[in-house]
């Protein structure tokens, strides 16, 4: 009889965390940085249809890097799971933090060994605060591959190149910047990292302002785009 293969725990692990990153890594990187009265979501992505970022509820975001087809599936698990609690009790009680934590446990139990293979995603939750000026801050939660949960501030980078990224918009960032200036910081960090100019054909800008009406989701295409980028001079 043959002696099964043994490959100690830790050691399983660890591979299974090296091939998610490795994965992750292959693809360009997103950014989220917080605005006054909102979220933006800043990543170079030419397709006009294979998105990024989407809107999850009222006042919730998600975004997300890595394999299009595994964190898809999750956007739409996301969008099923907040209708059916807002269907079954209020739409106030659809939060970010209780969809970040449902993620975090989905993602926790596949790199566990649910699945013959980790997912090859990261994934960022966001959600604006009810009062437009954003007194009472808004939240961003970032999950990794393994489930691993963490609350940003001010901006946060998932895949591609996160630590030069997260370097130049340590440079850049400032309080109570407004959603042109914030985006104009992204472009402006993704433009120094990857030694070229960002044309706004190539990049996929989304967020939440909370100053708009119960859908707080929005997305800049084409003009408005342009707009926005030449907005800060």
């Amino acid at each position: 009889m043959a002696t099964p293969f043994y490959v100690a725990p830790e050691q399983m692990m660890k591979d299974r965390a090296e091939y998610a990153r490795k994965g992750i890594a292959r693809g360009r990187a997103l950014i989220a940085l917080e605005y006054t009265a909102g979220v933006v979501f800043v990543s170079e992505n030419p397709s006009r249809s294979l998105h990024k970022t989407s809107e999850i509820y009222d006042r919730i975001g998600f975004a997300a890097v890595g394999r299009y087809n595994e964190f898809e599936s999750m956007r739409v698990a996301g969008i099923r799971l907040a209708d059916v609690k807002g269907y079954q009790y209020a739409r106030e009680d659809v939060t970010a933090k209780a969809l970040a934590n449902a993620y975090s446990q989905a993602l926790g139990s596949i790199f566990m060994g649910g699945e013959a293979k980790p997912y090859e995603v990261e994934l960022l939750i966001a959600e604006v605060d009810d009062d437009a000026d954003g007194r009472n801050g808004h939240e961003l939660y970032h999950i990794l591959y393994d489930g691993s949960i963490v609350d940003e501030h001010r901006f946060v980078v998932i895949g591609g190149d996160t630590e030069p990224l997260t370097a130049a918009l340590e440079s850049r960032w400032e309080p109570d910047l407004d959603r042109d200036a914030a985006i104009n910081v992204c472009v402006a960090a993704l433009g120094e990292v990857s030694g070229r100019s960002m044309d706004p054909g190539d990049l996929e800008v989304s967020g939440l302002d909370a100053t708009r009406a119960r859908r707080r989701f929005f997305r800049l295409r084409d003009q408005a785009l342009t707009d926005a980028i030449n907005a800060d001079g």
